[in-house]
């Protein structure tokens, strides 16, 4: 029988981190790994972008020391070589590291942790940059995953941790961005509660458009040298404002998904009725999360498209909606497109207008119903 599993998301009541139940394990999920982050041009434009900005503002040389966690195929870690800066690379999908290496970053196949973090400590010295990007809400040991940050970071070190941001997820119905590979999603609040466990001190933040909506905490130890920026403050409050530390933010919330739902539904019966065809762009695991909980199927939506040849060939779960690659579109001309990582509409709906030789209108679903051109 195929697996399914409850999917259920929940805010605790004293600190108001939401989590899941953890019903399938991290070694499930991340030992083998779909997803390979240079698929998207996006995603490597902001790692470049990243790679300038940490060299300059924390003057990062030839003997400076730079660790990512959850660092996928060298995506990001490929601009530090170029500069030669020492890296290391820590990432627990064994098919993934792979790709890494091939592009010249050294990589150790582990999940993050603190017993990790005295290894690698012990082996390659402490680390002067500390990257973390969309990881922190892959892990069910939140406590041992961030005491990891304090053993592995230097004294006058940086760590920076990026993760989709509650507030849009909430206020933007991105409810889709809910599925079992997250365990956690995080307030600015509580994430500088969970380093402040640890000894640790969020003295920056940026926030950035990335998935929706999302932030990057810059991070030092308690005690560092770091002055704590008025952003940190102005954040801080606003979120208090908005009522993030109490549960009044998350009433509405499963009613206005519902509505999302026959949104969704609607759309694609009216198409179908009306003769007209409609395919998918993308294979994301927030598209399994709409696509199940809609109950669409291929009766509605014919296939999907993804550039990543490692999804290519294969089903979306539960849904058996086949993957193809993104030729199929040319070769079936459908009337829709309905783009699945909602978060790269522009980027997606860019590409594909250069290809298409059809007329052909986009459709997301979030954070509301729209068909462009």
């Amino acid at each position: 029988m195929e697996a399914f599993y409850p999917l259920h998301v929940r805010v605790c009541e004293r600190c108001f981190l939401v989590q899941l139940q953890e019903y399938i394990t991290p070694s499930e999920i991340f030992t083998e790994y779909a997803y390979f982050s240079s698929y998207s041009e996006s995603w490597i434009r902001h790692a470049y972008q990243y790679t300038e900005m940490m060299t300059t503002r924390f003057a990062l040389t030839e003997q400076s020391f730079v660790v990512e966690v959850a660092s996928n195929d060298g995506y990001l870690l490929q601009h530090f070589v170029a500069k030669g800066i020492p890296v290391l690379g820590i990432d627990p999908a064994r098919n993934v590291a792979p790709a890494a290496r091939e592009r010249g970053v050294p990589t150790v196949v582990e999940f993050f942790g603190s017993d990790v973090a005295r290894a690698l400590s012990a082996e390659y010295g402490r680390a002067d940059i500390i990257a973390a990007n969309n990881v922190l809400a892959q892990v069910p040991d939140l406590n041992d995953f961030v005491a990891g940050f304090r053993i592995l970071l230097a004294p006058a070190g940086v760590a920076t941790v990026e993760f989709p941001h509650l507030m849009p997820l909430i206020e933007e119905n991105q409810f889709d961005t809910i599925y079992h590979e997250h365990f956690s999603y995080f307030s600015f609040l509580t994430a500088c509660e969970i380093f402040e466990e640890h000894g640790l001190r969020v003295f920056d933040v940026d926030t950035l458009s990335s998935h929706g909506g999302s932030l990057r905490l810059y991070v030092c130890h308690t005690e560092g040298a770091h002055p704590t920026s008025e952003r940190v403050a102005d954040l801080a409050l606003r979120e208090t404002e908005a009522g993030y530390r109490t549960l009044e933010p998350y009433h509405g919330f499963g009613a206005r998904v519902e509505e999302t739902k026959r949104a969704l539904l609607e759309f694609l019966i009216g198409a179908k009725r009306a003769g007209s065809s409609v395919a998918g762009y993308g294979a994301p695991g927030k598209g399994n999360t709409l696509l199940n909980y809609s109950g669409i199927r291929t009766d509605l939506l014919e296939y999907t498209v993804d550039r990543n040849p490692y999804k290519q060939g294969r089903f979306l779960p539960g849904t058996h909606i086949p993957i193809f690659e993104p030729q199929r579109l040319n070769e079936t001309q459908p009337e829709f497109i309905l783009i699945l990582p909602w978060n790269l509409r522009n980027e997606i709906a860019s590409q594909l207008s250069k290809t298409m030789t059809w007329d052909a209108q986009f459709v997301v679903a979030i954070p509301q119903l729209e068909v462009f051109q």
